[in-house]
């Protein structure tokens, strides 16, 4: 069956448009409801982010979830991570995320966790879009499902991330957060204070409109200041939802998704808990992977995307792997991308190395990156374009093994992106256009 709502990370959409409508998210929770019953029924679980449009889809979700006869936990504004933990903590059915994660406040989504805290299997999702098909019938009146607010819900979430850090203990250590004015604005600057650091908090005062927006971890530069105004450790920011993290250590410079990676599983290697390799994406930045191969450490690439690195980790049983963004997974600790849990990792390798943010950046050369995005207008399969296909072959002779090409058809737009990682970033922009101008002739 084709699918016709659901995407690679739930259903997403502006505000107010198809599908993201009011009575669509009210079919949407009463196709859910008649499928989870089905399955055994069980509550329903509803978080969200501080984005002005949850409180209308909250409610919307809870008037089709009642009318399919199925209970309601209400969570408030929490962490997606936050609301994994939860489902599976309340052996609840399902839990339901109202939140476009790092987008603006005009969008937004919902996403659906299993019991057990993980992606719906495609099974699921294909159901509960065929019910979306059906017309809209409500159980009897003493049938419908009820609906609590779980007030201790931030309360559990701080506990469990605490718990994550093996008795990690901050006291000394000065950090700054960026909250986004997102779902971590209570519960981010809570677990660190609680485990002894001195806190000072941005991004922490969200009005429904400001979520992500010039702050959070897609725009580092308010958060970079404070760290320098205050003379700060470091500092960390997390997206709207929570389930991604960056960081600036003290001189200023940004610390991405692949430092964090390379810090968390170079420590685990070392404590003997890594047990297996690390998995990246097709953008990771080739310092990660020669870092950890330096170690002895197996690195594999999936395509961009968090469940597409969810599947190979899940293939190999292996625990950690992420993305450039920050969206990292500690599979020994959550079951989905967890900014404030990834955080502590990072900061539990600091305090058991003795070695500070800046000197671990040292560690892993990063290599520079140029994109370049070739305009195209027609389809075209690259791997069979011979034309384009040599000039890949040329530029990587010319890297040798100290660097890396990838042709990436964008899956939204008219577009090639070219991408060459290498040492020297004047030859490596300087193959890049090479290429892009190789890619663009044999496109024409």
């Amino acid at each position: 069956m084709t699918r016709k709502y659901f995407g690679t990370d739930g259903i997403r959409g502006r505000v107010g448009t198809d599908p993201i409508t009011p009575e669509f998210v009210m079919r949407l929770g009463w196709a859910a409801g008649r499928v989870f019953a089905e399955q055994g029924g069980g509550q329903i679980l509803i978080g969200k982010d501080t984005r002005i449009s949850g409180y209308m889809f909250e409610s919307a979700l809870e008037a089709g979830l009642s009318a399919a006869g199925v209970d309601i936990g209400l969570l408030g504004p929490i962490p997606t991570p936050g609301i994994a933990y939860l489902t599976r903590t309340f052996r609840a059915q399902a839990g339901i995320v109202i939140s476009a994660s790092h987008n603006p406040y005009y969008d937004n989504g919902i996403k659906f966790f299993s019991g057990k805290g993980t992606k719906l299997p495609d099974e699921t999702e294909l159901k509960i879009e065929s019910f979306l098909d059906q017309p809209m019938t409500c159980v009897a009146p003493d049938k419908l499902g009820k609906a609590r607010r779980i007030n201790d819900a931030a309360g559990r979430y701080v506990e469990f991330c605490k718990g994550t850090a093996a008795n990690l203990n901050l006291r000394g250590l000065k950090l700054v957060l960026d909250c986004g004015h997102g779902a971590t604005y209570q519960i981010a600057p809570l677990v660190f204070t609680e485990l002894g650091a001195t806190v000072s908090t941005i991004g922490n005062n969200p009005d429904g409109l400001n979520i992500n927006q010039n702050c959070g971890s897609t725009d580092l530069a308010a958060l970079k200041a404070r760290v320098l105004e205050t003379g700060a450790d470091l500092g960390i920011a997390f997206d709207g939802d929570g389930d991604r993290v960056m960081m600036i250590d003290h001189t200023g410079e940004e610390v991405d998704g692949d430092q964090m990676l390379f810090i968390i599983t170079s420590h685990a290697h070392a404590s003997g808990r890594l047990y297996g390799g690390v998995v990246g994406t097709l953008m990771s930045n080739l310092g990660l992977e020669l870092g950890l191969r330096e170690q002895g450490i197996e690195f594999r690439r999936a395509k961009v995307g968090d469940r597409y690195v969810m599947q190979v980790l899940e293939e190999t049983g292996w625990r950690y792997g992420g993305e450039s963004s920050g969206h990292i997974l500690c599979l020994d600790a959550n079951t989905t991308g967890d900014g404030i849990v990834s955080a502590l990792q990072v900061l539990l390798a600091l305090r058991d190395t003795g070695t500070g943010l800046h000197e671990w950046q040292t560690r892993m050369s990063r290599m520079p990156q140029t994109m370049i995005n070739v305009r195209r207008n027609k389809t075209v399969n690259l791997d069979d374009n011979t034309e384009i296909q040599a000039a890949v072959k040329a530029t990587e002779k010319k890297l040798a093994d100290r660097g890396r090409v990838l042709l990436r058809p964008s899956g939204t737009e008219p577009l090639v992106r070219v991408m060459v990682e290498g040492e020297d970033p004047v030859v490596t922009q300087l193959l890049a256009q090479e290429l892009a101008e190789a890619v663009e002739k044999a496109l024409s």
